[in-house]
C-alpha cells in the first residue's frame, strides 16, 4: 500500500483511502454483475429446460390440455436440424390429467419426451431415483410429491380427460425433480411421449410439437427466422421470449439495475482518487515551484502526477477484482449466502464467473478515473514558482 515519505503530510493516509475506495468500487461493481448476470443465466436456463429455445406446434392448438397433434416429417427435421444455429430438434406431446390419492385430488400435465429428448436439464435437476426407464414410469415434482404424499417407487393413480371421458393409468415415480420454478414445478410430471400417444389415440407418427435447442440464446431471434423459413403453412413458431414476454422484460430491466450501480460506484471511485490527487498537488507546490524554476514544464509535471495517480488507480482495481473473485470463489464452492426457493426460484444467491465483466469493470473504472484527473493535474499550471518559494521560506 502507498506510504508518504513526510510523516507530517495528508497524502500518503489519503492515497490508501482513495486506493480503498477504488477497490471497495471495484469489488462491488464485478460482484453486482456478476451476481446479477448470474441471476439472469439461472433463470433462463430454467425456463428454457422446461420449455426449450423453440416450439413448433400446430396453429390449431389451443393450449397444453387439448393439443392438436401434427405428423412427424423426416424431411422437415432434417432441413430443422441442418439449420444454422439450431443445436437440437426433439418430439414433445402434453396430456391434462389429475392425480387422485386417498386425501385429495391434484391437477397435473403429463409432459411426453421422445426417446432422443435432450434430458440434460432434468437429469441436473434430480433430487432423488432416476428419469423414466418404461411408459409406465414418471418423474414429479418435489412439490407434487409433498402435496400428495407421494416419494419414488409410489404408485400413483392418474386419470385423463378423453372427449366426454377419462382414462385411468397408475404410474409408478421413478424419481423426484426440483427446479425451484413453482408454476413449473406445481404443474408438470414427466412420462415417455408413447404413453401420451396412446392417451389420445394417436399413431407413432403423430406428436403434440417440435422442441428446438439452439446455440446461442443471444443469436435466437435470427436463429427463429431462418427456422420459419423451413416450416409449412399450418405450423407455427414460438420462441422462448414469446412464450413468457414478462418474464424476460423483467430479465432485460435487471440491465438498468446494473448500468445505475455501475455508474454510481465509478463515480465514487473518481471522487476518490481525484480528491487524493488535489490534496497531494497542494500539499507539494512548494516541489512544483522549485521543478519548475529549475526548468521543468507544465506537461512534465502533469505527468508526474498522473503517473502517480495510475499507480494508485491500478493498484485500486487489482485489489478490487483480487477481492470480488474471491467473494465469487467461496460463494460458488460453499453458497454461503442463501435465498428463499419460493421468492427467487433458487436456494443461493448465483455467481457467473466471466473474465470479460472483471476486464470491462477494470477498463471502465480505469477510463472514468484518468477523465476525472484532467481537473486536478489542471490546476499545476497555476502553480507560480514564485511566490510557492516565498510562502515555503
Amino acid at each position: 500500500m502507498p506510504r508518504s515519505k513526510d510523516g507530517g503530510g495528508f497524502s500518503g493516509p489519503l492515497s490508501v483511502i482513495a486506493v480503498v475506495g477504488i477497490a471497495l468500487g471495484v469489488t462491488v461493481m464485478v460482484m453486482a454483475v456478476s451476481i446479477l448476470r448470474g441471476f439472469q443465466q439461472d433463470i433462463t436456463d430454467k425456463v428454457v429446460g422446461f420449455g426449450s429455445h423453440m416450439t413448433v406446434c400446430s396453429y390449431d392448438r389451443l393450449h397444453a390440455y387439448a393439443e392438436t397433434p401434427i405428423e412427424v416429417d423426416s424431411v422437415l427435421i432434417d432441413s430443422l436440424r441442418a439449420t444454422q444455429g439450431v443445436r437440437h430438434v426433439q418430439a414433445f406431446a402434453t396430456k391434462g390429467g389429475m392425480v387422485k390419492t386417498e386425501e385429495q385430488i391434484y391437477g397435473i400435465l403429463l409432459r411426453g419426451l421422445s426417446a432422443d429428448y435432450d434430458t440434460t436439464f432434468y437429469a441436473s435437476c434430480l433430487v432423488d431415483g432416476h428419469l423414466p426407464a418404461t411408459t409406465n414410469e414418471v418423474l414429479i415434482s418435489t412439490t407434487i410429491g409433498n402435496k400428495l404424499k407421494l416419494n419414488t417407487g409410489d404408485k400413483m393413480r392418474t386419470y385423463f380427460w378423453q372427449g366426454n371421458s377419462y382414462r385411468a393409468r397408475a404410474f409408478t415415480v421413478s424419481g423426484l425433480y426440483n427446479t425451484d420454478l413453482t408454476e413449473m414445478d406445481e404443474l408438470y410430471i414427466l412420462g415417455d411421449l408413447r404413453q401420451v400417444q396412446r392417451l389420445n389415440d394417436w399413431d407413432s407418427t403423430q406428436v403434440g410439437g417440435y422442441e428446438l435447442l439452439v446455440d446461442d440464446f443471444d443469436h435466437l431471434n435470427a436463429t427463429a427466422t431462418r427456422v420459419l423459413s423451413y416450416l409449412p403453412y399450418d405450423l407455427m413458431l414460438t420462441t422462448i421470449t414469446q412464450a413468457h414476454p414478462a418474464l424476460f422484460s423483467w430479465l432485460d430491466l435487471l440491465n438498468t439495475n446494473i448500468t445505475l450501480i455501475l455508474a454510481i460506484m465509478c463515480l465514487v471511485s473518481a471522487v476518490a482518487i481525484v480528491s487524493a490527487l488535489l490534496i497531494m498537488i497542494f500539499e507539494k507546490s512548494a516541489t512544483i515551484g522549485l521543478l519548475k524554476s529549475l526548468g521543468a514544464t507544465n506537461r512534465s509535471v502533469r505527468r508526474i502526477f498522473l503517473m502517480k495517480a495510475t499507480r494508485l488507480i491500478l493498484c485500486g482495481i487489482a485489489i478490487g477484482d483480487a477481492a470480488a473473485l474471491a467473494l465469487s470463489l467461496v460463494q460458488r464452492q460453499w453458497q454461503v449466502v442463501q435465498l428463499d426457493p419460493e421468492s427467487y426460484s433458487m436456494t443461493h444467491v448465483p455467481v457467473q464467473l466471466d473474465p470479460w465483466i472483471y476486464l470491462a469493470v477494470s477498463a471502465a473504472t480505469l477510463a472514468v478515473c484518468l477523465l476525472a484527473l484532467l481537473l486536478p493535474v489542471a490546476s499545476v499550471s497555476r502553480i507560480n514558482p514564485a511566490k510557492t518559494m516565498r510562502t515555503e521560506r
